[in-house]
This record gives C-alpha cells, sequence and structure tokens, in this order.
C-alpha cells in the first residue's frame, strides 16, 4: 500500500464530490446526521476549494480515497471562542476543513495530519458534537480540545488545535 497526496484539480471535481457523499454517509451512520447533513459542502464551496488550491486528495495506490480542505488562517469562525481559549491564540495557524473518506481505508485522518503537519506547525479544526470518529481521532492524534466555535450560521462546533513542534 503506497499512500500519496497532491493537490485536487478541476478534474478532480466529480472525484471530491463523491468522497464527500461517502463521508455523509459514514457520519449518518455513526450517529452524527446533521454535521453535514444532505447539503454541506456545497459543490461551490468544493469548487471554491480547488480553485484557491486549497483542496488536496489522499491516494492509496494511485485511487483517491480521501479529500480534505487545508486552508491558511484567520478563519472568522475561529475569531469568538466560547468556554475555552485557543491553545495559542498569536500565531498564524491553519484549518482543516471538509474532511472525508471512503469507509473501507484506515489511518486516513492520521495521513492527512501527518501531511498538513508537514505544511504548518499549528492546525486548528473543528467538529460537530456528534461526530464521534473525527473527536477520538484528534484526541489520539493529540489535539487539544480548546471550546466551542460558532460558524456563520450559528450552528455550534467543538474547536481543536495543536502546535507541532519539532
Amino acid at each position: 500500500m503506497k499512500r500519496t497526496i497532491r493537490k485536487a484539480t478541476r478534474s478532480d471535481l466529480p472525484t471530491v464530490l463523491e468522497l464527500i457523499v461517502s463521508g455523509r454517509r459514514i457520519m449518518l451512520e455513526n450517529g452524527n446526521p446533521t454535521q453535514w447533513g444532505n447539503s454541506r459542502p456545497s459543490a461551490r464551496q468544493i469548487e471554491d476549494d480547488i480553485a484557491s488550491g486549497h483542496s488536496y486528495l489522499l491516494l492509496e495506490d494511485g485511487k483517491a480515497i480521501a479529500t480534505w480542505a487545508l486552508i491558511p488562517g484567520p478563519d472568522a469562525t475561529y475569531a469568538k471562542i466560547y468556554e475555552g481559549h485557543w491553545t495559542d491564540s498569536t500565531l498564524p495557524y491553519y484549518v482543516i476543513h471538509r474532511v472525508a473518506s471512503l469507509p473501507e481505508y484506515h489511518g486516513v485522518m492520521n495521513s492527512i495530519l501527518d501531511y498538513s503537519f508537514s505544511l504548518t506547525d499549528n492546525i486548528r479544526i473543528d467538529t460537530h458534537r456528534n461526530n464521534f470518529i473525527m473527536q477520538r481521532c484528534l484526541h489520539s492524534y493529540g489535539f487539544d480540545y480548546c471550546g466551542i466555535i460558532h460558524l456563520e450560521d450559528g450552528d455550534e462546533r467543538l474547536a481543536y488545535q495543536k502546535l507541532f513542534s519539532r
């Protein structure tokens, strides 16, 4: 098994959208039907991620098995945090959004985080209260739970941050 990572291109849009559908299905099957529902993230949002160079694909033996967006901060939804505080609020950071994968592959989040930390030392990420899979992945990778943030539409998310020291 050989895993590689590359930025998604416009021609990858159907593949990325298929992975998003898979991510929705995984969430639904694991007690998290509302984080993305049937409409998040939108195709337009994925197109914007690709156009801005922030969309990535994780491939195993050449097959796309996961996608995510790695975006330089600041992120407006992270400006205010409730019931806690960021591990660090002064250093530049990147944000991981829109993680989705195929269900039959394991260790995907570790591959995503290993690669992302090769590009930055400071990552913030948020997830739904019912996304126990993501919470478990973040905890096992050493992320600190920092508090609660609110999306632009007011939805609550649990916020995490990890500073990677080299």
